[in-house]
């Protein structure tokens, strides 16, 4: 079973959709103990930084997020939730974030001729044994939406990086906690592949 985390924020239903075509067994809740019960526990996400810890605050999930990664439960952040698991976020000074990873959360630098938000497919530079990337080419391209990146503190745990007007960690593995900058549910098979990777883990 994969719980998904409701904390009204975003791309629920395109995850919940992607991981039913893999034959998954899928729960959408902000339920703790039917949280804490899930075999793996994916945090989506899309909107902003502060409003989205708000959130998870209110609906009693931050101690909750900290436990599943705590007890070794296979987790996955998706976009802004790939950002909530650190300290914080350019985008909302003063919020504090989940912390659970170290780095920083950093407005993408104005580029001529790239647009903000970045808004589209990218390649991606896979790292040898990552374990979300099983099976999967380097250079493949994914779906990004994001106006804000993430720069890990540590370099050994960015299992895909990108490069759009800078150095992007697209992804991220340290021990039972992963997360995807991009969406892999809006990837197409590449993405399907990345989701199916994780639910196998």
């Amino acid at each position: 079973m994969i719980a998904i985390i409701d904390y009204d924020a975003g791309n629920l239903k395109s995850v919940e959709k992607a991981l039913k075509s893999l034959n998954q067994e899928v729960i959408v809740s902000r339920d703790s103990s039917e949280i804490l019960q899930a075999d793996k526990v994916i945090l989506p996400g899309v909107g902003a930084f502060g409003d989205a810890m708000n959130n998870l605050d209110k609906f009693g999930l931050v101690d909750t997020i900290k436990e599943v990664t705590r007890k070794n439960t296979p987790f996955l952040g998706i976009c802004l939730g790939l950002q909530l698991l650190f300290d914080k976020s350019d985008e909302t000074p003063g919020a504090e974030g989940l912390g659970i990873l170290k780095g920083e959360i950093l407005r993408i630098p104005p580029k001529e001729g790239l647009k903000i938000p970045h808004m589209g497919w990218n390649s991606i530079e896979i790292k040898p044994q990552a374990k979300l990337f099983k099976d999967i080419p380097n250079q493949s391209y994914v779906y990004f939406v994001h106006s804000y990146y993430l720069k890990a503190q540590d370099e050994q745990i960015v299992a895909a990086s990108t490069e759009y007007s800078t150095h992007i960690h697209a992804s991220v593995e340290s021990g039972n906690v992963f997360a995807c900058q991009f969406h892999p549910e809006k990837s197409s098979d590449i993405g399907l592949q990345i989701l199916k990777n994780f639910s196998e883990l």
